[in-house]
């Protein structure tokens, strides 16, 4: 089996069950309906526009039912999903239609402007028109599903290592790098999903984040399709309605990121939030502050996982039970049923328990690679094994904790800073909302750390203060040397501070 087998084998086990309520139109859908479309999906790209194995079809629109549709439909025929991050310039953009070059390109109506400056750049064969997005000449998607067939479409041979999809990252630094996800990732990815969080039938979970990310698609929606659970899609998030749909689905497993769980808490409609149906909320994309975890706990009594994950290997790498979310606060559990883990030092040997070093995983639920970076492929699998680039330690009851990026990590005198573990220790302070350390160049030092400090709504606090804040805390090398304050740090779309950002305004 492989994971374009998913959706057909449960619509055959359960068709009538309900699986997706699309909040953007009302429609709900049961498993045999989802299937039908992606059916009509896949044959209609093959038949009309000639789409073939190995052939990518990209997205750029909000959240949609179509993404659903391509994800399975083009996994039917061994097409390649490769949606594209709409929260990127133009320029950027048409570096990366540029790089995986789709045959087939559907355009939603919010971003029919970008797509004309993109398009005298681009050399794509179709563009299909989205809901009413005003495209010249374009087909419609709706009315193109409509008109193809609801029958399995005839399936090439695909292997497990054949691409499903291309997901480009962040690109924070340097160009993004499309990550090769192929079948056997998919599948594993929700097998370890469903195994390790002891996921089922009766889940249901809300997509609140953009699903052109490994997040909206791999966290629960692939994961609960495969246990035969429900799906609350929703197009954008907003905090009053979004509280509303969790208590009006009765959702049992939500995903959130730091911001989100801020800003849910800052709602009016917070405190009266029924949270009783939740089995737990997981947060992920970046280090969730223990104050919020905490304050969560408190006010709603509910349990606040901590995930790791990266598009390469997977968005749910770790699991940790609830009674562990409070105990092991910090930690992102231990690792998922499926899967190998090691922490070595630069030597590739490993470390022992309670020291830091590089967290290197291997399994079928890692990728095989970058598109067309065959150098960055080779720097990042060896042996078998993905080398993350994340730092992490584990403890005496093998829990891990995520130091950081390697990439944050700071030399001071000799002596390697964290970037996580310092930013964790400002986050503490009742004043700060958030806050990211960079590196500075320092004679005496070599290296200084520089935090960059966003207070909360109506807070001030001084400089020295959040100093003297980490001493006892903090070892005292490790505590920053200068702190500068500003009104919001600039975030990725999945809550992960953008340090390149920083680092080119605040580093000479």
């Amino acid at each position: 089996m492989h994971s374009a087998d998913l959706l057909t084998k449960r619509a055959n086990l359960t068709p009538n069950r309900e699986a997706l309520y699309d909040l953007m139109s009302g429609m709900r859908y049961t498993y045999a309906e989802l299937n039908q479309r992606a059916n009509r999906a896949a044959n209609f790209l093959r038949e009309r526009y000639g789409v073939q194995k190995g052939d990518r079809v990209s997205i750029l629109a909000q959240n949609n039912i179509a993404y659903v549709d391509l994800l399975f439909g083009l996994g039917k025929i061994g097409a390649v999903f490769a949606p594209l991050n709409w929260r990127l310039t133009s320029r950027e953009l048409t570096y990366i239609v540029n790089d995986c070059q789709p045959k087939v390109l559907i355009v939603g109506p919010e971003f029919v402007s970008v797509y004309n400056e993109m398009q005298n750049e681009i050399n794509v064969e179709h563009v299909i028109a989205l809901e009413d997005a005003n495209l010249e000449a374009a087909e419609k998607y709706e009315e193109a599903l409509n008109q193809a067939s609801a029958e399995e479409p005839k399936r090439p041979v695909i292997e497990a290592d054949d691409a499903y999809c291309i997901l480009y990252t962040s690109g924070t630094t340097g160009r993004p790098k499309g990550a090769i996800l192929p079948h056997r990732q998919v599948l594993w990815n929700a097998i370890n999903t469903v195994v390790s969080w002891g996921l089922s039938e009766k889940d249901i979970s809300p997509i609140l984040t953009p699903m052109f990310h490994s997040g909206g698609l791999f966290v629960f929606l692939v994961p609960l399709f495969y246990a035969g659970g429900r799906i609350v899609m929703a197009r954008s998030f907003d905090p009053d309605v979004s509280l509303q749909v969790i208590v009006d689905e009765k959702c049992t497993v939500i995903l959130g990121v730091p911001t989100l769980f801020q800003v849910w808490m800052n709602s009016p409609q917070f405190e009266k939030t029924d949270f009783s149906h939740v089995h737990f909320f997981i947060s992920g994309g970046a280090p969730c502050p223990p104050s919020l975890i905490e304050a969560w706990s408190k006010s709603k009594g509910v349990a606040m996982r901590q995930g790791y994950g990266l598009t390469e290997v997977g968005v749910n790498c770790f699991s940790m039970t609830d009674e562990d979310a409070l105990r092991k606060m910090g930690s992102v559990g231990k690792p998922i049923f499926h899967s190998e883990m090691r922490l070595v030092d630069a030597d590739c040997k490993d470390v022992p328990a309670g020291e830091t070093g590089e967290l290197i995983i291997k399994g079928d639920h890692v990728c095989v690679g970058y598109w067309n970076n065959a150098d960055a492929t080779k720097q990042s699998l060896k042996d078998g094994w993905f080398h993350t680039g994340d730092m992490a330690r584990m403890d005496d009851e093998g829990y891990f904790y995520i130091a950081g990026r390697f990439k944050d990590m700071i030399i001071s005198g000799g002596e390697n800073v964290y970037a996580a573990e310092v930013e964790a220790v400002f986050r503490e302070h009742p004043a700060v909302a958030d806050a990211a350390l960079i590196g500075e160049p320092d004679e005496k030092w070599g290296e200084v750390g520089l935090m960059i400090v966003a207070c909360k709504p109506n807070q001030i606090v001084a400089e020295d203060e959040l100093l003297k804040f980490c001493a006892g805390r903090l070892a005292k090398y490790k505590i920053p040397k200068r702190v500068k304050f500003v009104e919001a740090l600039p975030y990725s779309p999945y809550g992960k501070v953008i340090k390149a950002e920083l680092r080119e305004k605040f580093v000479k």
